[in-house]
């Protein structure tokens, strides 16, 4: 990674490895879009519109809810019908969310390469708290991981730093020593803020208002593998944790 002013951790090139690394979970540790585009889908049934191609709404869903309603059914957060079907998203979501949900490929392997040299790891997401424990726990990784902070945990949510250095304080680190990996611009504002290394997931949801390599992240990652060398991490082979194509019962 490139030097940055604020930073004194080097991530690359085996100096010095993360002392530990948090991940975004919508579209960076998880490939959540099918379950996430789903209730739109099947909201636009029941209004009597069309399905839409699923590569049109999968860059929303690192936007959730809100992005999601705002591109399938066009209501913006402003409108009086938002918060309703804000509220029916969520049901039909919570009640099917771990049907396609699964971890990218790779990325059981950097877990795993995380584990081995004993680097705390940990996710700090947007999505409410209830949420994150349970879909981890359906991935198969709840219990490795150091934290699960989602956007209502600390009454602040990204872009604002404080879930991220609520985790640093969790795991017991200093937050100039670690990591935060992301698919959104306002991971990496929020990584910056608490003044961690930050890391863009190129392979993710990503949005569509600006290209990943214009955040000004220290990286920028296509795939999940390229974390262990980009990290100096030792390369295990096989994965813990359920993958791409798994599936959940």
């Amino acid at each position: 990674m490139t030097a940055r002013p604020h930073g004194t951790t080097e991530t690359a090139g085996g100096k010095a490895p993360p002392l530990a690394v948090f991940f975004d979970l919508d579209g960076t540790l998880a490939d959540t879009a099918a379950d996430l585009v789903a209730p739109v889908q099947a909201m636009r049934a029941e209004r009597g519109l069309a399905p839409m191609p699923f590569e049109e709404l999968r860059p929303y869903a690192s936007m959730g809810a809100r992005g999601l309603l705002l591109k399938g059914l066009g209501v913006e957060r402003e409108a009086a019908q938002f918060d309703a079907l804000r509220d029916e998203f969520l049901q039909r979501y919570e009640a099917a969310m771990n049907v396609h949900t699964c971890l990218f490929p790779g990325m059981a392997e950097v877990l795993d390469a995380l584990d081995g040299a004993a680097i705390r790891w940990g996710v700090v997401s947007n999505k409410i708290e209830r949420l994150v424990g349970p879909i981890l726990e359906s991935l198969g990784v709840l219990g490795r991981a150091v934290c699960a902070i989602g956007g209502d945990t600390t009454g602040f949510a990204k872009p604002h730093p404080e879930p991220l250095l609520h985790g640093a304080r969790i795991a017991g680190v200093e937050a100039e020593g670690c990591v935060y990996v992301g698919d959104d611009l306002r991971d990496i504002l929020a990584g910056r803020a608490a003044n961690m290394r930050t890391v863009a997931a190129a392979y993710g949801f990503c949005g569509k208002d600006s290209p990943p390599h214009s955040w000004g992240a220290d990286a920028l990652v296509r795939e999940p593998l390229e974390l262990v060398s980009l990290l100096g991490l030792p390369r295990r082979e096989g994965g813990r944790g359920k993958g791409e194509g798994e599936n959940r019962t």
